[in-house]
């Protein structure tokens, strides 16, 4: 079955290529070996260094003969130097594989998918025709292969090692496709797992405000994976993807259609574009098709491009300011200074450094074995190659190189001595290798190397690497260079995990600060956010806040409310203390109606006194002075009453208030009703031999002041027990103020006071109204009724103006009205009889009386 299957494969690879009519060195397509080192044991490679194009699409031969163009990837040469410096601090090193030389064979891998497994079946059997099952090798000494840089090739190269259970070791990026052990058995990733990029790109995104993205990714089972993921993360972070547009791979192309809703996207708000995949070919597409747009974006990619071949030198310049994210590692101590040394006249076997001085040091090259031979410049080395061509710092591809010789190296070692452990007696001059024994070790391995990073191949075991924020920068033009400007810590407290530096990155050319790449602009505060229909929760409308609602910061998705204590301020930014206000003595408003009060109450002081100073004249006596006084009295307690109202409140006022009004009016009408009950009586049940005469002479209308004011003092302590009045705060009345004032508790009980007291007032005015025409020279029964009219006048407007105001206004309502209603009492009874007291004297004599009741008897006889 394998067997069959390696024939279809090896018929498959010998389809022809490409003709190229361009003629390069002979030695390149004759060596497949691009390095070897003999040793003890050997670790195997598949560098991408070569590239080979065909020339013409015309012809096709069955082997990259002369007349093929061929380019050389310096960037990925150092991959040769890493596995080399590994290799040498192994062999020195006494604690690793002591008494046993590892060595190392390196094999160019080839562009096209169709040459990928050319040097590899090569590399099996032996021959440069590649048959299958069959191995001219003498003896097998290979313990292991690295292959890279893609994931594609590392994936066709374990189709076929698969099949020998030969361990695979994978030096690109991590790709969780290659973590299935069912179909890849074999097949070991170095690289730390990258699952926490995700949040790193989504915090980098967050730090710049940037919610509006585009994305750029394979058209593949990693691309997919990879949105669904970021996706995740974005949307928990409410940051909107615009557009997601895929390259696929037909085949050895790169295939991408351009049509104009791509174009629209493109040229969207969208300033932000993060790539994923195979970033050089993607880069190329965007560099054919979207070249406009490319210097008006910001890319982010999830890993630097070094050791990738890029289709378009441009894109050097074209891609200044794009951020990266790499998984952070120390640099190897010694690696720089082994890279200076290395030259073709140290290492005479490796061709690649022949090629390399015959490129940039202008050395005459031998083209029948690729040896330089003469006219080189003097002290070259590669540290004069600049930092686009060559980087003098170890990338990450070449430590993940690194790491993977010390994985195998300590594999080994574990093996040899669990062979001696277990098999002391079988083979003491050497121990036998079969590359599949080293699984269960290489499954297992957990090593540090000499940075003391961890290096694990099982990607279970594998930790959260931190990140390193590289920023590219292209100055001078073509000398790329890239400059961290940051890091990303996946087990860092949560908002600890990223430290950047802005100041340092350098941002494409098309922005003059830090780019903006939203959807819809930010609501400034006082503002809110309004999700618009059938668009993404990036893409809004911004709506003022609500009154008493303020939003105090830019983007907020609701406004809030102020507490009750404070108010808006005008833009709706800022809650504002309100002020604490009442009907106080300093406010005018308090000012004026304190001044009545008093004034009120000094003129019925008055009153009073002039009603004592002419006690014994008529008209003080006509109707009974007994009840004047009271009244007096209670109406000079009724104008201090609004003493209680005005001031800061307190439990003792707010409770006095409403009670002392109630009694107090309720003493009031009742000495009215008493005063018109007495007339009433006076004049009608006054005829001799009336048996009612009885009422007059015991004085029983005096008794209806004792009683109403006792039905009244019953409603208050029913007030008091039940829903008593108490200190409160209104909010609401006024803008910016809070007024603390009474609240009546009971505002039925209110009610019901203000009834009864409107029931005393209107039976005074039906007892006044009955004797408004009974005959006396001071019968008071007109200004009575008179005065309790314009009394239930003023309460009964108090009640409509009383609902429809608010605050301390109220409380002036109220107050105004206890006045208009005492002085309606004070002003319509007494001031009649005041005048009369005080400017019309003679009118107030016994003379005065009984010559004008002799005249009405003398009118009354003629008629």
């Amino acid at each position: 079955m394998q067997s069959s299957w390696l024939y279809i494969c090896c018929c498959f690879l010998q389809m022809p290529t490409l003709l190229s009519t361009i003629e390069i060195p002979s030695c390149i397509p004759k060596t497949k070996t691009l390095l070897y080192h003999d040793g003890s044991m050997v670790i195997s490679a598949f560098f991408p260094i070569f590239y080979f194009y065909p020339q013409s699409e015309t012809e096709w031969k069955t082997s990259f003969d002369t007349g093929n163009m061929f380019s050389m990837d310096e960037r990925n040469y150092q991959l040769v130097l890493a596995m080399l410096f590994a290799i040498h601090e192994i062999n020195w090193n006494s604690y690793i594989l002591p008494n046993t030389s590892l060595g190392l064979e390196i094999y160019n891998l080839l562009h096209f998918e169709r040459n990928i497994l050319r040097n590899v079946f090569h590399w099996l059997t032996g021959l440069s025709m590649s048959i299958p099952n069959y191995n001219c090798r003498k003896e097998r000494d290979s313990a292991a292969v690295l292959t890279g840089i893609s994931r594609k090739t590392s994936e066709l190269i374990a189709t076929v090692l698969d099949l020998y259970k030969f361990p695979q070791i994978t030096f690109g990026p991590f790709d969780h496709v290659l973590t299935d052990r069912n179909q890849f058995p074999s097949l070991y990733q170095v690289a730390p797992n990258d699952i926490s990029v995700f949040y790193g790109i989504a915090s980098l995104m967050l730090h710049f405000n940037w919610t509006w993205v585009g994305l750029f990714t394979t058209d593949d089972h990693g691309g997919a994976q990879f949105l669904s993921d970021l996706k995740k993360e974005l949307d928990e972070n409410r940051i909107c993807i615009a557009f997601v547009e895929t390259v696929s791979f037909v085949g050895e192309s790169v295939y991408n259609i351009l049509n104009d809703n791509q174009e629209l996207n493109l040229q969207s708000s969208a300033n932000v574009i993060i790539i994923y995949g195979e970033i050089a070919f993607i880069l190329t597409v965007i560099e054919s098709r979207h070249r406009k747009h490319i210097l008006k974006k910001v890319w982010v990619m999830n890993s630097k491009w070094s050791g990738q071949k890029f289709e378009v030198y441009e894109m050097l310049d074209l891609s200044h300011g794009t951020l990266t994210f790499s998984p952070h590692h120390e640099e190897i101590f010694g690696f720089t200074n082994f890279i200076q040394q290395a030259t073709p006249i140290k290492y005479p076997e490796d061709i690649c450094l022949h090629i390399l001085w015959k490129r940039y040091f202008n050395c005459s090259l031998l083209h029948s074995n690729c040896k330089i031979f003469d006219n080189c410049l003097p002290n070259a080395s590669l540290e004069l190659l600049p930092g686009n061509i060559f980087e003098m710092g170890m990338t990450e591809e070449s430590y993940n190189v690194y790491n993977a010789v010390y994985a195998v190296a300590h594999s080994l070692h574990d093996m040899i001595l669990n062979q001696v452990q277990f098999h002391p007696q079988s083979k003491k001059d050497r121990i036998m290798l079969l590359p599949w024994q080293l699984h269960p070790f290489l499954k297992n391995i957990q090593v540090k190397n000499s940075v003391d990073d961890h290096v694990v191949l099982d990607w279970k075991r594998k930790t959260d690497p931190e990140y390193d924020i590289n920023n590219l920068w292209n100055f001078p033009t073509g000398l790329s260079l890239f400059v961290k400007v940051g890091t990303f810590s996946p087990r860092a407290p949560k908002r600890q995990q990223l430290s950047i530096s802005e100041f340092m990155i350098e941002w494409p050319i098309a922005f003059t600060e830090i780019p903006q790449s939203v959807c819809s602009e930010s609501c400034t505060p006082g503002f809110r956010k309004v999700i618009l229909e059938s668009k993404p929760a990036c893409c809004f409308d911004c709506t003022p806040c609500p009154e008493n609602e303020i939003s105090n910061e830019t983007g907020m998705d609701q406004c809030f409310k102020c507490p009750e204590t404070h108010y808006t301020s005008a833009e709706k930014k800022h809650c504002l203390k309100k002020t604490v206000t009442f009907l106080a003595y300093d406010d005018p408003l308090g000012k004026g109606l304190t001044f009545v009060s008093l004034g009120f109450s000094a003129l019925t002081i008055f009153v009073i006194g002039t009603f004592v100073n002419h006690r014994d004249t008529p008209i003080v006596k006509a109707n009974n002075r007994t009840l004047s006084y009271i009244l007096l009295v209670t109406l000079t307690l009724c104008f201090l009453c609004p003493l209680l109202f005005i001031g800061l409140p307190n439990t003792a006022t707010c409770i006095l208030q409403q009670n002392v009004f109630g009694i107090l009016f309720t003493v009031a009408l009742s000495t009215v009703l008493a005063k018109t009950t007495t007339v009433v009586i006076a004049f009608k049940i006054t005829a001799p031999g009336r048996k009612e005469r009885w009422l007059l002479i015991s004085q029983a209308p005096n008794f209806i002041i004792p009683v109403c004011t006792l039905i009244q003092v019953l409603l208050s302590g029913i007030w008091l027990g039940t829903s008593p009045p108490f200190v409160d705060m209104d909010a609401h009345s006024e803008h910016g103020y809070i007024i603390i004032l009474c609240n009546k508790g009971s505002t039925f009980a209110f009610y019901c006071t203000l009834a009864y007291l409107g029931v005393m007032a209107f039976g005074s005015y039906l007892m006044a109204f009955l004797s408004r025409n009974l005959p006396d020279t001071f019968n008071e029964a007109k200004f009575l009724s008179f005065s309790m009219l314009v009394f239930c006048c003023v309460w009964v407007t108090f009640l409509p103006v009383y609902h429809s105001t608010t605050g301390k206004f109220m409380v002036a309502m109220e107050v105004f009205s206890i006045l208009a209603s005492s002085a309606s009492i004070l002003s319509l009874i007494f001031a009649p009889k005041c005048y009369i007291i005080l400017f019309r004297p003679e009118r107030n004599t016994f003379h005065f009386i009984r010559d004008k009741r002799q005249n009405r008897c003398k009118n009354l006889i003629k008629t």
